[in-house]
């Protein structure tokens, strides 16, 4: 028998490729619209040995629907963001982007966090790694010409740099789960990613916490707590992720990684946020006091009860109700990471965190739905499911931008009046909360799990992956020694299994 070092590499390639998951062949959805491109990948096809792997092929994808999402913006393009402030709602394809090129002073040469704006906005309102992205795009943003053509060009700056991150976001997706990466389709093909990626910049948060994602299903632990601490000077949501990461290495006993992972978070956050703290503080905690001194707005159901009330919630009620439902739902979260049959998979209760606060926030920009969508894959990765969430998210997407429409269009009221906005939000609300049922029901009957259906434990668990629970609530929490993956055949989790997450 040969050794394995005078076996030829494409052996070694068709056999990791024997055990990548299809979806085409687990997931109904899936075959049906592979249909389009020919019908199902075939029994004897060797993707992994040709050119055309499926990281590739995810990666172009989505930069191919990126591309069809700035052919979509191409009417404000031409006039919308900048003649008639009801084209750019009824043309849906809205975006911050040019309007804040002079809005926040990046026309004029100033400086964020150390310059003051003109107006009632006194300083730039973005997390510091947000604010040096924008601030590079203005570097590279030609300042000749009329303020609309540098708006223009600043745009399409900001488009090329948010490509990237959409690319990085779909390679780390890719390669999280390692014998899944054909669920990165699921982040290319997302019609909801494709409509907002260019409305503001959250996909710099989103890709950073893709790539620590990544970082900690490979058990590098240090580096996914650096990229997250990233991330979080990014944008404030992926914090929330050390909430699970505590819990999960609770019930494995984990201490060390989870150390690791918060000192990279902290010492990377610092080493963005420290010298604007020190030297800009007023710019610096704008983000932070606009982000509490804000009211009520679009998106939640927040809003619904203040325009449904003739005594509507005061700002600081709102504040303090949204805190303590957020805070429940986290107790709630914890309470089903210690007492689950099996130990959840960390992108399961990562998205579970980050959607309990979209839920209860006081406001959801559509662009907010980009936070989900990578964590909404890892976590389940069912094409079903995840279009019933997407279709959701469209009509609020379309639904927001009619609204919109309606209130700017004056006496012509073309649009959708604010009883039917509010429906748009509750589509928006009830489609978060299915996905969030059905995520929760894995968690509970782990038999249903597709990803474990196929023979994992927790491949983007990283050192979690395949370990043993060291604490544990009530006797249910007691996951047995054995399961039985997909096929019938036995595994034992607590051993390092051929081809999960653990062999990464």
């Amino acid at each position: 028998m040969p050794s394995a070092e005078s076996t030829p590499a494409s052996v070694h390639e068709a056999e990791a490729e024997a055990e990548t998951v299809r979806p085409t062949r687990e997931d109904e959805i899936a075959a049906r619209g592979s249909e389009l491109i020919g019908g199902p990948i075939g029994r004897r096809a060797l993707l992994g040995t040709t050119w055309w792997t499926p990281v590739r092929v995810v990666v172009l994808v989505a930069i191919g629907m990126f591309a069809l999402g700035l052919i979509q913006k191409a009417p404000c393009y031409d006039s919308g963001w900048f003649f008639g402030a009801s084209t750019q709602y009824t043309h849906a394809c809205y975006s911050d982007i040019p309007h804040l090129y002079q809005g926040r002073g990046f026309a004029d040469g100033l400086v964020p966090y150390f310059d003051k704006l003109p107006g009632d906005m006194d300083y730039l309102e973005y997390p510091v790694l947000t604010g040096v992205f924008m601030e590079v795009a203005a570097w590279l943003t030609p300042g000749s010409g009329t303020l609309q053509h540098q708006e223009q060009w600043y745009w399409m700056v900001n488009a090329g740099m948010l490509m990237a991150c959409a690319a990085v976001i779909a390679v780390c997706v890719s390669r999280t789960h390692a014998r899944r990466p054909w669920d990165g389709l699921l982040v290319a093909l997302a019609p909801a990613f494709v409509l907002t990626a260019t409305i503001n910049w959250d996909l710099l948060a989103v890709a950073l916490t893709a790539a620590a994602m990544l970082m900690w299903a490979r058990g590098r632990s240090l580096a996914f707590g650096v990229l997250l601490g990233l991330a979080t000077a990014a944008k404030l949501y992926p914090v929330f992720l050390l909430g699970p990461l505590f819990l999960l290495c609770w019930r494995a006993g984990k201490w060390r990684d989870f150390g690791k992972a918060v000192g990279g978070a902290v010492v990377a956050w610092l080493v963005v946020n420290l010298p604007v703290m020190l030297f800009a503080f007023d710019g610096w905690s704008k983000f932070y006091r606009f982000s509490q001194e804000r009211g009520v707005d679009f998106g939640s159901f927040w809003l619904i009860w203040a325009q449904n009330s003739t005594t509507p919630p005061t700002t600081d009620f709102v504040n303090t109700a949204a805190t303590v439902l957020v805070l429940l739902c986290f107790v709630g979260i914890g309470v089903l990471a210690l007492t689950a049959p099996r130990r959840p998979r960390f992108a399961q209760l990562a998205f579970l965190v980050v959607a309990a606060f979209i839920l209860t926030n006081k406001v959801y920009s559509p662009q907010y739905v980009l936070w989900l969508v990578p964590l909404a894959v890892l976590a389940r990765p069912k094409w079903r499911d995840f279009l019933v969430w997407q279709v959701c998210e469209v009509a609020y997407y379309l639904g927001i931008w009619m609204y919109l429409a309606y209130t700017t269009s004056g006496d012509a009221h073309k649009g959708l009046p604010t009883h039917g906005y509010h429906w748009a939000i509750a589509v928006h609300l009830l489609g978060t909360l299915y996905l969030c049922a059905v995520v929760v029901r894995d968690i509970l009957m782990p038999e249903r799990d597709v990803v474990r259906l196929a023979g994992d434990d927790d491949p983007s668990g990283g050192v979690l992956d395949g370990a043993e629970d060291v604490f544990v609530l009530g006797g249910a929490a007691r996951p047995p020694r054995h399961a039985a993956p997909l096929g019938g055949s036995t595994v034992d989790w607590g051993k390092e299994q051929p081809g999960d997450g653990s062999s990464l």
